[in-house]
């Protein structure tokens, strides 16, 4: 093998592509920084336990860990700048009230995330911590509408999720807590109806039923939440999910050409904890930007807060601008 061939999934970035993204990197970081979100810079390596909380502890298979030869701990090549603002933001700036933060690097994944994609995906994103209230995350999914536009991403897809609906049935059926439902997550975040059906088979009728329609209540926002409203248990916490995803999808409809709720788009199982928004456009496969609430992200690390937050891929948004 040539000595100069790269790793799988590894590419340089030439000249007439470097130009776009640093384009479309400047562009928005003017915009976070108009809406006033900073600029923080965290390293590209951590010791692992610092990567591997919060947020992190579900990106563990996709850290590169290597050996510190000056401290012999094991280290971390960050798979996600998320955790680590989380960090900056609990631990060394530790403000009151409500804090904005925006980022921009490199990120290695051990696995591609997407079709076409590469292991170095060149991210940038915004958060926001300390409110927990629904205008965080409206605030938000608005600065990430508004994002595309700066760079002239048109004929956006939203989809909504929200994943306090299966909380509240894991916490109804007495099946939450210790990953002892993470089968079931993940068989609902699949979709594979045949497997939820054998483990929520000694449920509860009330209980398993609901959990059987998760999978099916996904379309366009006012049939879902109908449906949701009229086939699924009257819980406070059910309610107010659904609030949440109405009130959401009323402020995005103006700025996307097509709206949809999946109330199983599941995540995170170690963190997620609210609203969940994913945008898509044509003729590109994967989701060109993505986010959702995950409250306590900073509890590791000494302080936990409400957190709400988003990220794009630098190179898909030049790719996209290219075509």
């Amino acid at each position: 093998m040539r000595k100069w061939v790269l790793p799988e999934y590894i590419d340089d970035i030439l000249p007439t592509e470097a130009e776009a993204i640093e384009q479309i990197r400047r562009t928005l970081l003017d915009h976070f920084k108009a809406n006033s979100y900073r600029l923080v810079q965290p390293p590209l390596v951590e010791h692992l336990d610092s990567l591997l909380t919060g947020t992190g502890h579900d990106l563990e298979l996709q850290t590169f860990k290597v050996t510190d030869p000056l401290s012999g701990r094991l280290l971390g090549v960050r798979a996600d700048i998320t955790p680590q603002v989380a960090r900056i933001d609990a631990h060394l700036l530790n403000e009151a009230g409500v804090t904005r933060l925006c980022y921009a690097g490199s990120v290695l994944r051990t696995v591609a995330s997407g079709l076409a994609q590469s292991r170095e995906v060149l991210q940038i994103g915004a958060e926001l911590y300390g409110d927990a209230q629904i205008g965080a995350d409206q605030e938000i999914l608005g600065l990430l509408l508004s994002s595309l536009a700066a760079v002239s991403v048109r004929g956006l897809h939203l989809d909504l999720g929200h994943v306090g609906v299966y909380r509240a049935l894991a916490n109804g059926a007495r099946i939450a807590g210790d990953g002892g439902d993470s089968e079931l997550f993940t068989a609902l975040r699949n979709k594979d109806v045949p497997t939820v059906t054998e483990l929520t088979g000694k449920l509860p009728a009330a209980w398993r039923d609901a959990f059987a329609v998760l999978p099916t209540l996904y379309g366009p926002a006012d049939e879902v939440l109908a449906a949701a409203r009229e086939r699924l248990p009257d819980t406070p916490a059910i309610a107010s999910a659904l609030a949440a995803l109405a009130t959401l999808a009323h402020s995005a409809q103006p700025h996307v050409d097509d709206l949809h709720i999946d109330l199983a788009d599941l995540r995170g199982y170690h963190y997620q904890t609210g609203a969940s928004f994913s945008v898509f456009t044509a003729g590109e496969p994967n989701s060109i930007g993505r986010g959702e609430r995950y409250d306590g992200i900073g509890k590791a690390f000494g302080r936990a807060r409400p957190a709400t937050g988003f990220t794009l891929d630098l190179r898909q948004l030049a790719a996209l601008a290219a075509r």
